[in-house]
């Protein structure tokens, strides 16, 4: 099959370099705005000024206030811009390897941490966003069926290496971890409770223990 001749090139190292830079330069100022006046009160204008950019550069890369910020809260997630998920990370990858139940917790409860650390505030604004914006209560819903998925595939993994009870509810326990690792469950625990993260994460651990060691029967 003759190649598409119009298809798109990849840039030259120096213009990647520079496109990347600009993305980083976007993203930290969109990141201190959302945090310090909001979403509804941040614009890309003020972006582009912020990040010291044309604003048609901003709209050109992003389209919308909301893709903007669902690419800063996906930045915050990961911890940079490359293009790979929580899951390949190395800091994630030992709550599918470890070779005992309590280690893979503790690294199921550490990736938790991360997360929340880097975006717990901004968690904050898209919950209130989510109220008004139905793109961001669209991406707020993704979220929360990538954080199940990451549950499911942490507990099928604990299943399937014989880390866990074979008469199990598999299902219970991922919807249970699930809930326990939510974006809305730290946001409730930071609010009511004024946990720190140590605690958090030491709470997570035993929340997940205490799931592993449990063999419900699911109820009809």
């Amino acid at each position: 099959m003759q190649q598409d001749v119009n298809a798109a090139q990849p840039l030259p190292p120096l213009r990647q370099a520079q496109v990347a830079h600009t993305e980083q330069r976007i993203l930290a100022a969109a990141t201190e705005l959302f945090l310090a006046d909001g979403y509804v009160a941040t614009t890309l204008d003020a972006v582009a000024k912020r990040a010291q950019v044309g604003a048609r550069t901003v709209y050109l890369r992003f389209g919308t206030k909301a893709a903007l910020f669902k690419r800063v809260v996906d930045v915050a997630i990961v911890g940079d811009a490359q293009p790979v998920p929580v899951h390949d990370r190395d800091w994630a990858r030992p709550a599918r390897t470890a070779p005992a139940a309590d280690e893979r917790i503790a690294a199921n409860a550490a990736i938790c941490r991360q997360i929340a650390e880097r975006t717990g505030p901004l968690f904050a604004v898209a919950q209130q966003a989510a109220a008004i914006e139905p793109l961001i209560a669209g991406f707020w819903q993704q979220g929360r069926e990538q954080s199940r998925q990451a549950q499911a595939e942490f507990w099928s993994g604990m299943a399937r290496d014989g880390l866990v009870d074979p008469a199990a509810d598999l299902d219970w326990m991922i919807d249970t971890a699930a809930i326990a690792g939510a974006a809305e469950t730290y946001l409730l625990i930071w609010r009511m409770l004024d946990w720190n993260l140590d605690t958090y994460e030491n709470w997570l651990v035993a929340i997940l223990t205490m799931i592993a060691k449990a063999s419900p029967s699911r109820t009809p």
